[in-house]
């Protein structure tokens, strides 16, 4: 493994890295020169020579390289004063393929700047960041370790790169550019995603897919640039995905809690037409195991049937035979599968599902949660003739389509959730966010605005009640599997939530929401962060019967004896089992309990 130089030229220069025979821009080397070039600032740009199918693979394509290397400089690769490096494998390496001469220079379509005559050493903009006030976005790139390397990419090379990762292939013009502004609305609107990991976006499907742009990515966000969809005046909350199967959903029923404004709505989609068809074959004990990981528990399933659907068609509700908690919803089903299975298992919650042996056999269409555009739908209106404009109009009815870029002043802070409808009047600006960082897994961040109300609201509402200053930062991390949560709190997965290092740690939501706990949880949480200083030094029982009389004040005592004897350090701290530590916990509620019903204040109780 050869190093980087420690410092690059400071002339701008655009990398194309021509990829091998039977490789592609996803390839391991791709991705790798990729990362390493963008810690130093440098696009890199890999034309895809295995499109449209297998008569021009990468031995066609590279006699016409220098007319596709034309097109990219043409999109708006090249930057004035730089050159270009062709980076090969072995195709070009045969080939002798030579770096294309730097591109003359041309007269700039704007006012000349200060930022374009810099002082010796400094860098040239892009073209797509001459903007007053440039955005740019800190995406985290995840390693092989897991570990986040961050780099900061101007806006609209974030957005060529996205496109690459999240468009279907062969995709016309028309749908491209629909999905370039709402690639750029998605980053925008969600920026600081990842604060609490000291980034804006991750590569990953958690937030946008990152790989190397191509020429027609690049075509179709320099023709957007700058675009976006706006709610209010400022950058929409919308979401996308691969396919509808048929028919969009409204976000509460993938995420429980999400506001359902009226561009997100729930329609039929003849544009999709139900397309992709799939089926999968689960074993039981397979599905048994993904469902654990999700925080169900049980010996054995005995079966799985659906129990409701919602309008869309979509599964709501199944029940599980020999599980608890014994529902779940058909969106959750597809995240837990999907999460210790892998993806390509229920790639949507549109299915039916029977029991053959012992297996389950799933048949159903779509691929995604069907929220907001549908790529496929997309890529066969712009196949009709439909434009950019039209494609987004369809799928987000009512938003506009503003005509210049947002400024950084204008998203200078991350704005705080919609409070629901009933509360916020429409087109009243949103109160300045409280600094409570919100972790979730893949495919839970649309609860994100739901879990943040409720715990600003907790977190008020138990200062009140102790009579102390609500903390000023709070990190809550959901947990994707009941497993990420034991490694990194080193508890079992049934005391559902933990302090780490000043961090709230909890399973994953779908496990507390159907065990009925989620709000539940967050509080008793809140409570030791709030409890913590006071109560230093005194018994287990007192710090964990605190947090439970105060995260539900009127629940009720336990049945049995009128003076349960206080549970000790042992078995708060290592219990042995669910039961057992439902049993401590009841124990220390209620020794609490009864000294403040004789008089105590908290912070007196021993």
């Amino acid at each position: 493994m050869v190093p980087l130089p420690a410092r690059l030229p400071v002339v701008p220069v655009t990398v194309f890295y021509l990829h091998g025979f039977a490789s592609s821009p996803r390839s391991t080397k791709v991705g790798y020169f990729t990362g390493r070039l963008a810690e130093h600032h440098v696009e890199v740009h890999c034309p895809d020579f295995n499109l449209p199918d297998f008569q021009t693979l990468t031995m066609t394509m590279t006699a016409t390289l220098r007319s596709t290397l034309s097109v990219a400089i043409v999109a708006g690769f090249m930057v004035q004063g730089s050159g270009f490096r062709v980076l090969g494998s072995s195709a070009e390496q045969a080939r002798g393929v030579r770096p294309a001469p730097a591109a003359p220079r041309t007269p700039s379509p704007t006012p000349r700047t200060a930022t374009q005559n810099p002082e010796p050493g400094a860098r040239t903009p892009e073209p797509s960041t001459l903007n007053p006030e440039p955005i740019s976005v800190r995406v985290g790139f995840q390693g092989a370790n897991g570990k986040y390397s961050v780099v900061t990419l101007p806006m609209e090379s974030y957005v060529a790169r996205v496109l690459a990762g999240e468009a279907a292939r062969d995709s016309q013009p028309a749908a491209l550019e629909a999905l370039a502004i709402a690639i750029r609305t998605f980053a925008l609107a969600n920026r600081e995603r990842h604060r609490a990991d000291g980034f804006d976006l991750c590569d990953q499907t958690h937030c946008q897919v990152v790989r190397a742009a191509v020429a027609a990515t690049a075509r179709a966000t320099q023709a957007t640039a700058g675009r976006v969809l706006l709610r209010n005046g400022t950058p929409a909350s919308i979401y996308f995905s691969a396919s509808c199967g048929g028919h969009t959903e409204i976000p509460s029923d993938v995420w429980p809690g999400h506001e359902d404004p009226a561009y997100l709505p729930a329609r039929e989609d003849d544009a999709c037409d139900g397309a992709p068809a799939w089926t999968a074959d689960l074993r039981a004990a397979d599905l048994l195991k993904a469902l654990r990981a999700g925080g169900f528990h049980g010996q054995r399933l005995r079966d799985l049937r659906v129990a409701a659907r919602n309008v869309s068609g979509r599964v709501s509700r199944l029940t599980l035979d020999g599980l608890k908690p014994d529902v779940i919803s058909g969106a959750d089903l597809r995240t837990v599968v999907g999460r210790t299975l892998g993806w390509q298992h229920i790639k949507s919650a549109a299915f039916t599902v029977r029991k053959q042996g012992d297996s389950f056999h799933f048949s159903g269409h779509g691929s995604g949660h069907g929220v907001g555009l549908c790529v496929i739908g997309s890529v066969r209106l712009a196949e009709r003739g439909t434009n950019a404009d039209q494609i987004l109009a369809r799928y987000y009815p009512g938003l506009e389509i503003s005509k210049v870029t947002p400024t950084a002043a204008m998203l200078a802070a991350r704005i705080a959730p919609a409070a629901p409808p009933s509360v916020r009047a429409a087109g009243t600006p949103r109160p300045p966010a409280p600094d409570v960082m919100i972790s979730l897994p893949d495919d839970d961040e649309g609860e994100h605005d739901a879990i943040l109300q409720q715990a600003v609201r907790a977190r008020d509402e138990i200062a009140r009640t102790l009579g102390v200053t609500a903390p000023v930062k709070l990190t809550l991390r959901f947990h994707p599997t009941t497993d990420d949560y034991e490694q990194a709190t080193a508890r079992p997965w049934f005391t559902s939530g933990a302090i780490v290092a000043g961090e709230l740690h909890l399973l994953p939501p779908a496990a507390l929401r159907d065990r009925g706990v989620l709000e539940q949880t967050i509080r008793h949480e809140l409570v030791h962060v709030m409890t913590e200083s006071a109560l230093a030094g005194r018994p287990q029982w007192v710090r964990e019967g605190a947090a439970l009389y105060f995260a539900d004040p009127a629940a009720s005592p336990p049945a049995g004896s009128a003076r349960p004897s206080c549970p000790d350090d042992n078995e708060l701290a290592r219990p042995v089992s669910a039961g057992a530590l439902s049993n401590a916990y009841a124990r220390a509620r209620a020794c609490f309990a009864r000294q403040i019903q004789s008089g105590k204040a908290w912070r007196d109780v021993k």
